[in-house]
């Protein structure tokens, strides 16, 4: 007699296999080899870049990086210094920071003059290079390295044939958008990154906004082909261009107006936040000995605010002495005349002051890294934007309800104080924080979770170009749609031309008949 088969094991059977089937495509991958590059000498930038890769580390992935900012080896860690190497951003004071960088005009000529040495500071490492010798003999997985509209890095990738990695410590850098992402920002509802409004909302905006992406995209196109022709470097002649597989923005649509990306951008805006330490004596108790709470006041790792010409000082402490609250100021100097509420200091733990719930008002710059903590723990902003996408990140506050920006260049004090107090007093500002700050939280999954899925992803799937835009493959012309529109030119052409032959025949025709029949008649 015939065995009937067991239904209920053969069913349980299948459901095993095809668990394990699926497991095999989608368990984390084992001990990856990352080489990841920090080319720009900005600590920010290394904030940004640093906590991606403790991700990979701290999740068993191996991490050699080539680092300005060394910190320490640990495990599956191993760092390559290249702080002689490259141009630093550091300890500038307010004037010269602004001059050097505090319009779109001078970042445009920062970019087109320096861009040369930042990737020549790059490849001075005689480590990457050895490392590039090994070519297809490579021990890494995936290339990951900052880009800022430089483009040296195709060369990297290109050499060691792996899988790229983008990641952009700003919000999305428009110029460049096309190499990064395929696309070009359209101008009628994208800011340009070096723009001083975050939504181009005006007629004037949206000319100014077009404009200027127009303007920048042409000069550094014009750059790359004087380097590729005329400037001997080995990274201007990269005949496979390898297209990133994956792109890591320091953006979030509380900080960036809600736009389209493709499939490959993943915005992981605030990763570089770490849970809050216990504050250094001093600083707690000065804070909670503030009656009326407290006011933070920094303007970022870049400016040394001693270095302030006391047109700009005096204001600011004039107007800091008649506030109720107390206020902790990163100084790097002596403070003349120094108001009796104030503490200077040439450091401060920013992100666990501004958790402290008394903590009522954050006077900031707008640099990415302070705009995500003050929106994480929900604390108005006094805005003094002084360069890059600063401008556009306090107008993304003020968007929001959370902020004021001011001009820290013709500050005064009486206008000053109306704005540092309207802040603290109106509960709108804090309120409004408070949203921002939950929208900001609520998250289908964390920035780490993000970064460490989707890497692990493009290597599981060997670069995952499927991911890529089709865009990415066209030419210029291509993209903008010339050859199609020259095409309907001329197709419109031969129409009109015929149409033409036959009307000028046609009347002719009739010309000719009503000439015969009038010859005819007579």
């Amino acid at each position: 007699m015939t065995r009937k088969p067991n239904t209920l094991h053969t069913y349980t059977f299948s459901i095993f296999l095809v668990y394990t089937l699926i497991c095999s495509w989608i368990l984390p991958v084992e001990s990856a080899r990352i080489l990841a590059v920090s080319p720009i000498a900005g600590r920010s930038h290394w904030n940004f870049i640093s906590s991606i890769l403790r991700v990979f580390s701290n999740n068993g992935h191996h991490v050699t990086v080539f680092t300005p900012f060394p910190d320490g080896e640990r495990d599956n860690y191993t760092e390559v210094d290249t702080s002689n190497d490259h141009l630093k951003f550091l300890d500038m004071s307010l004037i010269d920071s602004i001059e050097s960088f505090g319009s779109a005009k001078v970042m445009i000529e920062f970019i087109r003059t320096k861009r040369i040495f930042i990737c020549d500071g790059m490849y001075k490492s005689v480590e990457l290079n050895k490392i590039m010798e090994e070519k297809g003999n490579s021990n890494f997985d995936v290339v990951i390295i900052e880009t800022l509209g430089y483009d040296c890095e195709f060369y990297l990738a290109s050499k060691l044939n792996l899988p790229l990695i983008y990641l952009v410590t700003s919000p999305m850098v428009t110029f460049d958008e096309r190499v990064i992402t395929g696309d070009i920002p359209n101008p009628a509802t994208i800011s340009h990154i070096y723009a001083d409004h975050a939504i181009p909302k005006t007629f004037v905006q949206r000319l100014s906004n077009t404009v200027l992406l127009g303007y920048n995209m042409m000069l550094l196109s014009v750059d790359k082909c004087i380097r590729k022709y005329m400037i001997n470097r080995p990274y201007n002649w990269v005949t496979n261009i390898v297209q990133p597989s994956l792109t890591f923005v320091n953006s979030h649509f509380i900080s960036e107006s809600s736009r389209p990306f493709p499939q490959n951008v993943v915005q992981v805006g605030g990763i570089h936040l770490k849970p809050p330490k216990s504050l250094p004596n001093d600083i707690l108790e000065f804070i909670e000995n503030s009656p009326h709470g407290v006011i933070l006041f920094t303007l970022g790792s870049i400016v040394n605010m001693s270095k302030s010409p006391d047109y700009i000082l005096n204001p600011l402490k004039e107007a800091l002495a008649q506030v109720p609250q107390r206020i902790l100021w990163k100084y790097e100097g002596e403070m003349v005349n120094k108001p009796k509420n104030v503490m200077i200091r040439k450091w401060l733990p920013q992100r666990d002051i501004l958790l402290h719930p008394n903590v009522k008002l954050f006077i900031s710059h707008g640099g990415m890294s302070g705009v995500y903590e003050t929106v994480d723990a929900g604390v108005p902003v006094l805005g003094f934007p002084l360069f890059y996408d600063q401008p556009r990140n306090i107008d993304n506050l003020v968007n929001a309800g959370m902020a004021i920006s001011m001009d820290i260049l013709s500050v005064t004090k009486d206008m000053f104080l109306k704005n540092v107090l309207e802040l603290v007093n109106d509960e709108k500002y804090m309120r409004n924080a408070k949203i921002a700050s939950d929208i900001f939280k609520d998250r289908p999954m964390s920035p780490e979770q993000s970064v460490l899925y989707w890497t692990e992803y493009v290597i599981r799937h060997k670069g995952a170009t499927h991911l890529k835009p089709h865009s990415l493959n066209l030419t210029w012309y291509q993209y903008l749609l010339l050859d199609v529109i020259a095409a309907m030119i001329v197709f419109v052409c031969i129409i009109l031309f015929i149409t033409y032959i036959l009307i000028n025949m046609f009347h002719k025709h009739i010309l000719k008949n009503i000439m015969n029949n009038k010859a005819k008649s007579e």
